[in-house]
């Protein structure tokens, strides 16, 4: 029984620790159970996937937001690099001043196509502190871009984004003409000038004319008027608000016209006969209709300004812009060499010009003369002397007390009623009363220069090698300069 009885103990005692070793198992040596570790996966998984959608929310809200202030930035007129950046640019990629002025023209083309076109910010021109009346328009401001940046009338829109209130474009002739050989651009950077010889360069009026009917249905169908003829009468005769030829409020479009190459300056019948034509196809897509006796590039064409043939010529002019099938006939305004400014000279185109009819004069355009042009102390370089000497007209900031003198002689001009000269027979001046209105170009680069020919007389300051050396931001810089010289 004893013995019995230690073996019983001595098995139990064995099956007793054999169970113990077994069962402790589970408690000291197997894992964690399965499903609380496949819960606390989970949570990490979409812990991390949270992490990861706001990173890339992050990263798509900052790239929004540069993007976004980069566009709001780059087509801002404002925006320093268009001066210091783009306008260098052109010009290295350019060395031909031509090429570059049509790369220009190509860009701001296709960026306003895009509606990503460099533009005025902000409403500085609602405070009426600049604005002048027109030919019975309040204008929002002086400034304006002169003849030869838009020559075939393909981005007038986009340069009245600028800022400027007046936009001049053209000269367009009767027929399609080369004009000169080229080269017939250069630039003198040392003067931030431009001699040119384009000679008139047009595509014709016809082509400039569909140009312009297409601006104007567009417009139509865009203000949900329609795009055919009857949407296109609409909007010219003034029932969409906005002035017919510019199609933007408180501004204005100028189309410059001219007789081609060809046409015998001697022939004053078929002279006439050019600038008619050009009435004709072009005269209702203009609010002023500006003719071009006085570029130095097209032989004998400032030969018209004679008072006797000027006359003739203007005459005919204003009596086909009467003619206009519009409710409201385009203004005609002239433009005269700078050149002519003898006495004489300027007495019969005074003259020329109340007699005629014409509206106005643009005082102003390039120079033939060399003479006095650089200041003494200043030396160009060989390749600038040799550029100087180029036939041609020159532009640039010398030319802007010329531009001035003019301004002032013709304002006191045509103020009065000039005495007929000998070659006219009769001393009758069959037309009204109103002042004629002066616009200015030639030189003026700056805000000071721009109040400058105000005081003088002229209404509207307009600018074209300014823009070209200094960029889009030109007409915004010269405003905001105005404005300090105004207020204090």
């Amino acid at each position: 029984m004893a013995f019995l009885t230690i073996r019983g103990l001595k098995s139990y005692s064995l099956a007793f620790r054999t169970f113990k070793r077994v069962n402790s198992r589970p408690i000291l040596r197997f894992p964690v159970p399965g499903p609380p570790r496949r819960l606390a996966s989970t949570s990490a998984t979409e812990a991390s996937s949270l992490v990861t959608r706001l990173k890339n929310l992050l990263y798509g809200t900052s790239l929004a937001l540069f993007l976004g202030f980069s566009y709001l930035y780059v087509t801002d007129t404002r925006a320093g690099i268009h001066r210091w950046l783009v306008v260098p640019s052109l010009r290295i990629l350019y060395p031909d001043a031509e090429a570059a002025h049509e790369a220009g023209t190509k860009i701001l083309k296709a960026l306003y196509a895009s509606n990503l076109h460099i533009r005025e910010r902000g409403n500085e021109d609602e405070k009426g502190d600049l604005a002048v009346t027109v030919f019975g328009h309040q204008l929002n401001n002086p400034i304006g871009t002169s003849a030869g940046i838009d020559k075939h009338a393909e981005i007038p829109d986009a340069l009245l984004a600028l800022g400027g209130a007046v936009v001049e474009v053209g000269g367009a002739t009767p027929y399609p003409q080369d004009g000169n050989p080229k080269p017939r651009v250069f630039r003198l950077p040392s003067q931030k000038a431009l001699i040119n010889r384009y000679g008139l360069n047009s595509l014709g009026a016809e082509d400039m004319a569909m140009r312009l009917r297409e601006r104007v249905r567009l417009f139509a169908y865009h203000n949900g008027m329609g795009i055919d003829e009857e949407a296109e009468e609409f909007v010219l005769n003034g029932h969409a608000g906005v002035p017919p030829g510019s199609l933007t409020p408180g501004k204005l479009l100028l189309v410059q016209i001219a007789k081609n190459k060809f046409t015998p300056e001697g022939d004053i019948a078929a002279v006439k006969r050019d600038y008619v034509f050009c009435v004709e196809q072009l005269g209702k897509y203009a609010d002023v209709l500006v003719v071009n006796v006085s570029s130095p590039n097209t032989p004998g064409l400032r030969d018209l300004q004679a008072v006797g043939p000027l006359t003739e010529l203007l005459s005919g002019v204003v009596e086909a812009a009467g003619k206009t099938p519009r409710k409201e006939r385009p203004r005609v305004m002239v433009k005269v060499s700078p050149d002519e400014d003898d006495d004489l000279q300027m007495q019969g185109i005074a003259e020329a010009v109340w007699r005629s009819g014409v509206d106005g004069v643009i005082v102003g355009n390039t120079t033939r003369r060399r003479e006095g042009l650089v200041p003494a102390w200043h030396k160009l370089s060989w390749k600038e002397e040799q550029l100087l000497q180029e036939q041609g007209g020159y532009s640039g900031p010398q030319m802007y007390e010329r531009t001035l003198g003019l301004v002032k002689r013709y304002r006191q001009l045509l103020d009065q009623r000039p005495s007929p000269s000998a070659d006219v027979q009769t001393n009758e001046i069959p037309f009204g009363t109103e002042r004629k209105v002066i616009f200015a170009t030639g030189g003026i680069t700056n805000g000071a220069e721009a109040l400058g020919v105000l005081q003088a007389g002229a209404s509207v300051a307009m600018i074209y090698t300014a823009l070209i050396y200094g960029g889009v931001g030109t007409i915004s810089k010269m405003k905001a300069e105005m404005r300090d010289l105004i207020h204090g």
